[in-house]
């Protein structure tokens, strides 16, 4: 069986579409943890991949980073498949109540652009 070689960061910023800057990042928040060569390089495992991808998804959900720090050990196996940590809920009715509240700014705002733009046209 082949192993998979470790990477540099550059690498991981490369396989991920992620900059170095914002693995350090990641790094600093705890997110990641690399290991180090005898010359201080960071040396990331091939399984650091999955988890920065974990973090865009995350991310792109809209959570924080200290909100996806609290999720990262939900994560179980190669798919973003969550286990039921005992955090996990708590943290998803936190993120849904988020979201309802800035859907509805997001509605008053748009309201306001309508009756602006009706101004306009009317």
């Amino acid at each position: 069986m082949k192993r998979e070689k470790n990477m540099r960061i550059g690498e991981l910023a490369t396989s991920t579409g992620v900059s170095v800057r914002m693995l350090r990042y990641y790094e600093a928040e705890g997110l990641l943890k690399p290991k180090r060569t005898e010359s201080g390089y960071r040396d990331y495992e091939p399984a650091e991949i999955r988890t920065v991808e974990r973090i865009k998804l995350l991310g792109s959900a809209g959570m924080t980073l200290a909100t996806i720090r609290a999720f990262l050990p939900c994560v179980r196996g190669d798919d973003p498949v969550f286990e039921p940590c005992d955090e996990l809920r708590n943290v998803l009715h936190e993120q849904l109540r988020l979201a309802d509240q800035k859907m509805e700014k997001l509605m008053q705002s748009r309201g306001v652009l309508k009756s602006f733009l009706q101004d306009v046209e009317g």
